[in-house]
């Protein structure tokens, strides 16, 4: 070989280890990258997921669940049965959660559980032999009130304010995910242009139990919802033999509450309305006014009567295009079990007493008898 092409091979070779060494430095560099990503990807994805394990499985529910922890159970024992009877979400999390806590002495017995406790709050029980958590708050909602006036109660109570819940209410993205979730209830109609807000009466009227410092809207909302639910599916048949949708019938029932507050008068008042929508004569019932003008009054002005609005029984002769406000139970029975007479006319009186006529001249009798 000449002199001069053993310096070039030289070269040449240094040249190519030196590019095979970039290459594998780049490989190195590529393969810690990737490690280190997975790394923190697994990390991230690992802490999220033991996070979510430890939240409540269902943090809206009412459901009580009876749990039995046998004698010498260990703690693998327990997390298996509270995993299997839906306390809890996953039972490898809860063990080691409760040995990083350095959690024991758990009791044996019988519990009652929900799938809306709290892990600590559950863990607690556990070592103190509890049997059931009291809730965090407790929040009534009275029949007959509008969402407005629910939106008050609970801004008063909660950590939201009375704007959040409202404008969640009348998101017609959300209404329709809460359409697809409750199609038993919740139907097209309620989207109709002319309702002022989508879900007015159906968030049912009752006590609340909240086992978390600050619900979301949302868990409130559906929490009512599924108290609705829960009331109203037993009516199904009974709707529809009634002639009604849904939608109808609750709408009824939310007029029935307005104007009756006993279980005798509700069914009474419910016949005295079907007489009417059956003659085509308008149901001219004072609540439907206040709610097409917004607001609370002691009295309806005859200038009010003329508002011309879909809920003014005044301006429509047949039912408002939705409900009022809530409902009680008993009012919904009253819809769809009305009480068969001939009248066609009532009015209240001071004392609360109601007074029926079959004709429009017994009634103006009635009103000069007992409208002082």
């Amino acid at each position: 070989m000449s002199k001069d092409k053993k310096p070039r091979k030289y070269r040449d070779n240094l040249i190519l280890r030196s590019e095979e060494s970039r290459l594998v430095r780049k490989i190195v560099a590529l393969i810690i990258v990737a490690v280190v990503l997975i790394l923190v990807v697994g990390g991230i994805s690992g802490y999220m997921y033991i996070k979510s394990a430890l939240q409540p499985v269902d943090p809206d529910s009412d459901e009580k669940v009876k749990v039995e922890i046998p004698m010498g159970s260990s703690t693998s024992d327990i997390a298996s049965i509270l995993e299997e009877n839906g306390i809890i979400k996953d039972g490898r999390v809860f063990r080691f959660y409760i040995k990083f806590n350095n959690q024991s002495n758990f009791q044996a017995g019988n519990y009652t559980f929900s799938p809306s406790m709290e892990i600590d709050k559950i863990i607690q029980s556990l070592k103190h032999g509890k049997v059931m958590e009291e809730p965090l708050l407790r929040i009534t909602i009275p029949e007959g009130k509008t969402i407005k006036q629910m939106a008050k109660i609970y801004s008063d109570k909660l950590s939201f304010s009375k704007k959040d819940f409202l404008k969640k209410v009348n998101d017609r993205d959300y209404v329709e995910s809460l359409m697809n979730k409750y199609p038993q209830i919740l139907t097209k109609d309620i989207l109709n242009p002319d309702i002022r807000t989508p879900l007015e009466g159906y968030l049912y009227a009752a006590t609340f139990n909240f086992y978390t410092k600050s619900p979301s809207v949302e868990s409130v909302i559906e929490k009512m919802l599924k108290k609705t639910v829960n009331v109203v599916t037993p009516y199904m048949n009974e709707i529809s033999k009634q002639g009604l949708t849904v939608h109808e019938a609750m709408t009824m029932a939310s007029l029935i509450e307005n104007e009756a507050s006993s279980v005798k008068q509700r069914k009474k008042i419910a016949g005295v309305f079907y007489n009417r929508l059956d003659k085509g004569m308008p149901l001219q019932t004072d609540p439907t006014v206040l709610y097409a003008l917004g607001g609370h009054k002691d009295k309806v002005l005859y200038k009010d009567l003329k508002i011309k609005s879909p809920y003014n029984t005044y301006h429509v002769d047949a039912l408002p295009v939705g409900p009022i406000s809530n409902f009680a139970e008993s009012s919904l029975k009253a819809a769809v079990n009305p009480e068969k007479s001939d009248y066609l006319y009532f009015l209240h009186d001071s004392k609360g007493k109601i007074h029926y006529a079959e004709t429009i001249e017994k009634h103006r009798k009635n009103k000069k008898k007992y409208i002082k």
